[in-house]
């Protein structure tokens, strides 16, 4: 049996991709299907799709929510969709054609059901209460219906084995579920109930696309760094104490060190399959390395994650493995028992396990943070005037449980709380001019101006107020799903300018298009609470048709405790796989598009007024970061990856931007034409006669007139300028030999030209694309590819670039000696170099796997790099190769991967 939709199209205007959402669902429904789950960011229009289905399946609707607030909008939007034609409510008994209900009305549980008579624990159907079980007999009464499921990744937390029962008491039901949470980010757990509750996800636009397309406003995300306050700062130096005292008898009187030395680098494991088996070791002992600990492990390679001082995490991966597989002794054993808690770990009998961490917990909540809200708040003012409207979100209302005796005094009883901030929003002069309200699920507070104000604007003589340190509260008989309706009204029309909210009842479905300034206090870093809670700010206003969204997470870091970066990494996590418009336009994940120069490894050795003083400017740019955006341009919506490179040695010069040969121009690209490494090698450098200075002149001119003129650079092994005649091609090569080095991108053009000749890219030189950053390293990517294509890209680019490894082929790369000034021109006038070495570099994975392929790549870096022959790493010419090169850094580069958006 077929579900098909009305022929009746709903008058307003859609969207292109509603449409399309819609065009799919109806097809779906065509073909038999019953379930469908459509996934579209906040702010894109849910809603509407799943009213404009329900409206078209002309059956009876029941829609269930995840608050009260999202529940009051259903309604709301239900009677203004279709008026005159349909009832909408919020009644149990179903008597309207379109009912809204919570979750939380369904899933009422009866606490003594929990397990049968054989203490087994029951399915959820049968533990509910018994107004649930009404409530699904009516639903399994009331006919052909329609069930929508909106937020419906609630599903996945809490509700989901309970709604999988229910849908198999409505066979006949068609169910639509509605969410914001992207597929890829579901645990495969979560991806499988996910199949069974609705099959395969109707997929919108991404964030950055309906950015582009004008269907969201543009955004910047924006970080304030602080460190904890006075008296929180000394107890965490406090708990560094113990820890530090622990590290330094491991390091002086113990074998730990021994142990280090046997585990990684006198271990005759492979470095590879060491690497693959215990990624959270290595990375550790890699960090011990780079502090002065460990000798560098044979094969190992560092890349950015590794250099930054151990973490307390490490030290205790590290003493987890000491302590199961060395024989510490006891006095040992009794020294890391005592230690341990404070860094939040415990020693037990089957080793260290993870505890509540007290420092943790102080950065989590610190006072400093409600402190820096006030400053940003009064910040976004004096920019946006009577047109700022910020939220808040906090975790909680009020701290419910006590302190634990350790933190009393040290952080404050209501430390971290939305009660907290209003107190501090209404003490102080610059913000308390705002009329900073409190609303969550409880309670609805304000200072006693902004209270009055709000009793005169909504005409309830029947609410009362009463005074809690200084604040007033406002109640009555009134609900949450009220009140939310009258503040969040009172907060658009501008009497209140900030809102403090709890995640809980703002963070997700909450419908306000004025929010232009959002600050995140919450400790919450999955992907589903990131995309909902950023959500808020991102709607299109209007009053406002330029509105331009600041979105602040406010991070507490200290260097005075080995955990001091817990809640550094909280923020890298929020921001991990999260795209937004960095300040130069590039569309990237992860923190990077906050500031190009943060790292997810550790949080910015330089001053946090610095970086605050920076994200301020930037705050008030909001003109700038709408440019940003680049709204109305084509895009792919299609992730690509890159590869940033800072290299020690000099590998490009420095115009800002990098452009690319289309189609590139065949430039032998070799340091040297023969293999010998002593022997002197033809250059054929057609400005030989001009000299080193004329020569050198000749290339600023040529960046001079790409930055002023505009004409387009062309960098390392392709055209300076607009001519193609043999000089101008010759260019790459005259570089290599004035410093030594080929440049960078011309080991990307031969990786790109690799992967194109063995098949694995569409693209080779052409497609190859790098951009300057402000600290001078680049990063390299294949541009008009496909998302995976780019990541092999990267990946093959990565391992060329890394220190040798455990590789199955090699190619040599024959280094030309940079010489005097002299020498060098009379070489030159001769037409000739000389190579002073070699050095060997990894043949990517991709690229390796049979002597086919390895052939087609040394083609390509003989083309762009050097001359040679593929070596396979199981010959006995192989292993002297790898004998004498394993480990070394052919460049010297750091390089990290990163996601940008196309």
């Amino acid at each position: 049996m077929t579900t098909g939709f009305s022929r009746t199209r709903w008058p307003g205007t859609l969207r292109p991709y509603q449409a399309a959402a819609l065009d799919q669902l109806g097809a779906a429904w065509a073909a038999g299907r019953r379930r469908a789950w459509v996934v579209l960011p906040p702010g894109a229009g849910k809603t509407l799709i799943g009213l404009e289905a329900a409206r078209r399946l002309t059956r009876t609707v029941v829609v269930l929510v995840p608050n009260t607030a999202i529940q009051e909008q259903w309604v709301a939007h239900w009677r203004r969709f279709t008026p005159a034609t349909t009832t909408a409510g919020s009644d149990r008994s179903l008597g309207a054609d379109v009912t809204v209900l919570t979750y939380q009305s369904l899933a009422v549980f009866d606490p003594d059901t929990e397990t049968d008579e054989e203490g087994h624990a029951r399915s959820p159907l049968r533990r509910l209460h018994a107004n649930g079980r009404e409530l699904i007999t009516r639903l399994a009464d009331a006919g052909p219906l329609t069930l929508v499921l909106d937020e419906c990744h609630h599903l996945l937390d809490v509700w989901g084995r309970l709604v999988a029962e229910v849908l198999d008491r409505l066979p006949d039901a068609v169910v639509l579920g509605l969410t914001g949470t992207p597929p890829e980010s579901l645990s495969p757990a979560e991806a499988t109930l996910v199949d069974t509750l609705f099959g395969t996800p109707i997929l919108g636009a991404s964030i950055p696309a309906l950015v582009r397309e004008g269907h969201l406003a543009p955004f910047a995300e924006l970080a304030w760094l602080t460190p904890p306050t006075g008296v929180e700062a000394d107890h965490i130096a406090g708990e560094a104490e113990r820890f530090a005292e622990l590290t330094t008898d491991l390091v002086t009187s113990t074998d730990f060190l021994t142990w280090l030395d046997a585990r990684f680098t006198t271990n005759t494991v492979p470095w590879a399959r060491t690497e693959k088996d215990e990624p959270r070791l290595v990375a550790a002992a890699l960090r011990m390395h780079h502090a002065g600990l460990l000798g560098l492990p044979p094969g190992a390679r560092l890349r950015e994650e590794h250099r930054h001082p151990p973490s307390a995490e490490d030290w205790v991966a590290l003493l987890d493995d000491y302590v199961t597989h060395s024989a510490a002794g006891s006095d040992t054993l009794e020294a890391i028992r005592r230690a341990l808690p404070s860094v939040g770990y415990l020693l037990t009998r089957r080793g260290v396990r993870a505890a509540q961490s007290p420092v943790d917990r102080v950065l989590a909540r610190s006072a400093a943070k409600t402190h820096a809200t006030v400053e940003i708040t009064a910040a976004e003012d004096a920019s946006l005037g009577l047109r700022l409207r910020a939220l808040v979100l906090c975790d909680h209302e009020r701290a419910g449980a006590r302190l634990p005796a350790g933190l009393r005094g040290v952080l404050e009883a209501e430390a971290g709380s939305a009660w907290l901030v209003l107190e501090q929003l209404a003490a102080d002069e610059r913000t308390s001019a705002l009329g900073p309200m409190l609303v969550t699920g409880r309670t609805v507070a304000a200072g006693p101006a902004t209270a009055s104000a709000f009793l005169a604007w909504a005409g309830r003589p029947d609410l009362s107020v009463h005074e809690d340190n200084g604040l007033c509260v406002i109640g009555g008989v009134w609900s949450a799903r009220t009140w939310v309706r009258l503040v969040t009204a009172f907060f658009e029309e501008g009497h209140c300018r900030i809102l403090v909210g709890t995640r809980a009842l703002l963070g997700e479905g909450w419908d306000a298009r004025g929010v232009n300034a959002l600050i995140d206090l919450t400790a919450a870093t999955t992907t589903t609470s990131v995309v909902q809670t950023r959500g808020r700010a991102l709607r299109l206003d209007p009053s406002w048709p330029e509105k331009v969204a600041n979105v602040w997470t406010v991070v507490c870091v200290t260097d005075r405790h080995p955990k001091g970066a817990a809640d550094w990494h909280r923020f890298v996590r929020k921001h991990r796989g999260y795209l937004a418009a960095a300040p130069d336009g590039e569309i990237v994940s992860g923190v990077a598009h906050v500031d190009a120069t943060f790292s997810p490894y550790a949080p910015p050795a330089v001053d946090v007024d610095t970086v605050n003083v920076a994200m301020l400017e930037r705050a008030a740019e909001r003109e700038e970061t709408r440019a940003a955006w680049r709204l109305g341009t084509g895009f792919r919506d299609e992730l690509v990856h890159t590869l940033r490179v800072r290299a020690a040695r000099t590998a490009l010069p420095s115009p800002a931007v990098v452009a690319v040969p289309s189609p590139p121009l065949v430039v032998p690209a070799a340091t040297c034409a023969s293999p010998a490494p002593a022997a002197p090698v033809r250059a054929r450098t057609v400005f030989a006669v001009l000299g080193l200075g004329l020569v050198t002149l000749f290339l600023a001119v040529l960046t001079w007139v790409t930055l002023v003129a505009g004409i387009p650079l062309i960098v390392a092994g392709a055209t300076l300028g607009v001519r193609r005649g043999r000089a101008v091609r010759r260019a790459g090569r005259l570089l290599s030999l004035v410093t030594g080095e080929p440049p960078l991108l011309r080991f990307a053009y031969a990786v790109a030209d690799g992967l194109k000749a063995a098949g694995l890219a569409e693209r080779g030189a052409e497609g190859v694309v790098a951009r300057v950053e402000p600290d001078g390293s680049y990063r390299l990517s294949l541009a008009s590819v496909d998302a995976v294509t780019s990541e092999r890209f990267a990946l093959a680019l990565d391992e060329v670039l890394s220190p040798i490894a455990a590789p199955r082929y090699l190619v040599p790369r024959y280094v030309v000696r940079p010489l005097p000034a002299r020498q060098q021109a009379r070489d030159w006038l001769r037409g000739e170099a000389r190579a002073d070495g070699v050095v060997y570099h990894a043949v990517p994975a991709a690229l390796a796997q049979n002597r086919t392929r390895a052939t087609l790549f040394a083609a390509a870096w003989r083309k762009w790099v050097s001359d040679g022959e593929p070596v396979y790493a199981n010959t006995p010419e192989g292993a002297g190769v790898l004998a004498t090169h394993n480990g070394e850094d052919p460049l010297s580069a750091t390089t990290v991967l990163r996601v940008a958006w196309d």
